[in-house]
C-alpha cells in the first residue's frame, strides 16, 4: 500500500506537469510577450508564400530600389526583393533554432541525469566529456568546425552547433538530478524492480519539466545566434536564403554605406526580436520555477492576499 501510494503521488504532478506550465506562462507577462513573439515567427516560417508572393531569390527587378508598396523593404544589389528573403529566411533560421535545440537538450538529458543516476565509472566518464567541451571556447571551435566543413548546409550547422553546445546543459541536468537520487519515488521503482534505463526516463526526466523547458529555450536562442554569426562571416552555405547569408550579402555589398540599411537592419532586428523571444520565455520559467525570483510586486500582492484571508477568518471564529 505504501509503494502505491508513493507511485500515485508521483504519477499526478506528471501528468499535470504540462498544464500547470500552461497556467503559469498565461499569468506571467514575460512569457505571454515571448510567447506572442514566438508563435508570430512561427507562423511566418509556416506559411512564407502566403505572406512574401515574390521569390526571394528571383533577380528580375531593378537594383537599389527604396521602400514602395510593391518592395515593402526595397531590392538588393542584385535585383531582389528584401521582404522576400526576410519572410523566406525566417523558415530557415526557424528550423535551425528548433532542431539544434531540441538536438542539444535531449543529448543533455540523456548525459546529465544517466551521470547522475547511474553514478561511479559513468559519472566519471561522462563527466570529463562534458568539463573537456566546457573548457574549449565554443565560437572559435565551432568556427573551425564550420571552416572544415566550407559552404556547410543548414543540416552541416545544426550538427556542428549539436555536438559542441550540449555540455553546459548536461551539467545543470546533472545537478538537479542529483538532488532527486535518494526520493521516495525512485526508492518505489527500485524495489518494483524496474531497469534503471526505465526509472531515468519515466520517473527522473518527467520532475525537470521545467528545467529542461528553459534549457531548451538557452540552447535554441544560441543555435540561432551562433548559425547566423557562422553564416554572417561566410562559414554557411551563401545561397541559402536565412537572415545570416542576408547579412552576409549586405556586408560584401557595402549596404549601409551605398543607402541600403534595410538589407542589413531588417535581419539583425528580426534576430533581436527572436532571441528576446526566447530569453523572455527563459526569464519566465525561471521565475516560475524559482518563487524567489519572482517580481517583488506579484510576491506583496499575494501576502496581502494571504493576510487578508486571514483577518477573515480570525473574525469569523471571532
Amino acid at each position: 500500500m505504501a509503494l502505491q501510494a508513493t507511485v500515485e503521488t508521483r504519477q499526478l504532478p506528471t501528468s499535470q506537469a504540462l498544464s500547470r506550465i500552461g497556467r503559469a506562462v498565461r499569468s506571467n507577462r514575460k512569457a505571454t510577450v515571448g510567447t506572442v513573439l514566438l508563435a508570430i515567427f512561427i507562423v511566418v516560417a509556416l506559411f512564407p508564400g502566403v505572406i512574401a508572393h515574390d521569390s526571394p531569390t528571383l533577380d528580375v527587378y531593378k537594383p537599389h530600389l527604396g521602400l514602395s508598396l510593391a518592395h515593402l523593404l526595397g531590392t538588393t544589389a542584385y535585383g531582389q526583393d528584401m521582404f522576400a528573403q526576410l519572410v523566406w529566411g525566417t523558415q530557415n533560421v526557424m528550423i535551425i533554432a528548433f532542431t539544434a535545440g531540441l538536438a542539444t537538450t535531449a543529448i543533455a538529458v540523456l548525459v546529465g541525469v544517466a551521470a547522475a543516476y547511474l553514478g561511479g565509472l559513468w559519472d566519471a566518464s561522462l563527466g570529463v566529456l562534458t568539463d573537456v567541451l566546457l573548457v574549449i571556447p565554443l565560437f572559435p571551435l565551432l568556427i573551425v568546425i564550420a571552416g572544415y566543413a566550407q559552404g556547410g548546409s543548414t543540416l552541416v550547422l545544426i550538427v556542428v552547433i549539436t555536438a559542441t553546445s550540449w555540455s553546459y546543459t548536461a551539467r545543470q541536468l546533472r545537478a538537479q538530478a542529483l538532488t532527486l537520487r535518494g526520493r521516495d519515488f525512485l526508492e518505489a521503482a527500485r524495489a518494483r524492480g524496474e531497469r534503471k534505463l526505465y526509472i531515468i526516463v519515466v520517473e527522473v526526466i518527467p520532475t525537470m519539466t521545467s528545467l529542461i523547458v528553459a534549457s531548451f529555450l538557452t540552447n535554441a536562442l544560441y543555435a540561432v545566434l551562433f548559425a547566423s554569426s557562422l553564416q554572417f562571416i561566410g562559414l554557411g552555405d551563401p545561397n541559402t536564403v536565412s537572415w545570416g547569408t542576408m547579412l552576409y550579402w549586405a556586408q560584401n555589398n557595402a549596404a549601409l554605406q551605398t543607402g541600403q540599411a534595410m538589407w542589413a537592419l531588417a535581419p539583425g532586428a528580426c534576430i533581436a526580436a527572436l532571441g528576446a523571444a526566447f530569453a523572455l520565455l527563459n526569464y519566465a520559467f525561471d521565475e516560475i520555477g524559482n518563487p524567489a525570483l519572482r517580481p517583488v510586486r506579484s510576491r506583496q500582492i499575494k501576502s496581502r492576499q494571504i493576510k487578508s484571508r486571514q483577518i477573515k477568518g480570525s473574525k469569523r471564529r471571532a
